[in-house]
């Protein structure tokens, strides 16, 4: 079973959550998982973003398309949790500082870290 969410950023702390459901909790609604990743993404974000302010490195854009799998057999607690996280507006020039950013921020993100100690995580970044 698989939980997905989208979360795009203005290349600051601003942005939007996009989950299977419509934004309301309950039986129809947002699940605990789409909050669990939409708590990641947000970690995720603020830090890279923390980060990239320390380095004097602007970006345009950060979308986040997380994806939660959990495991079959009971409690169904994650196994793994995709990460695929696109920057655009960065220079040729200045990717590799914004990978270095980005390595720092799945480090130092307190949810990545807190995930990771149940799931495998696997992040990729892609620039456009």
């Amino acid at each position: 079973m698989a939980t997905h969410i989208q979360i795009a950023y203005n290349g600051q702390n601003e942005g939007t959550l996009h989950a299977t459901e419509n934004v309301s909790v309950g039986a129809i609604g947002l699940k605990p998982y789409d909050m669990v990743l939409g708590g990641l993404g947000a970690c995720l974000n603020y830090t890279f973003q923390d980060v990239l302010d320390k380095m004097r490195t602007e970006v345009g854009s950060v979308d986040y398309d997380i994806t939660g799998i959990k495991r079959d057999e009971v409690p169904t607690i994650l196994k793994e949790v995709i990460v695929n996280v696109t920057v655009t507006g960065v220079d040729e020039s200045k990717q590799k500082k914004v990978e270095k950013a980005w390595l720092k921020a799945t480090e130092y993100c307190s949810m990545y870290e807190t995930l990771s100690r149940v799931a495998t995580m696997k992040p990729t970044l892609t620039f456009k």
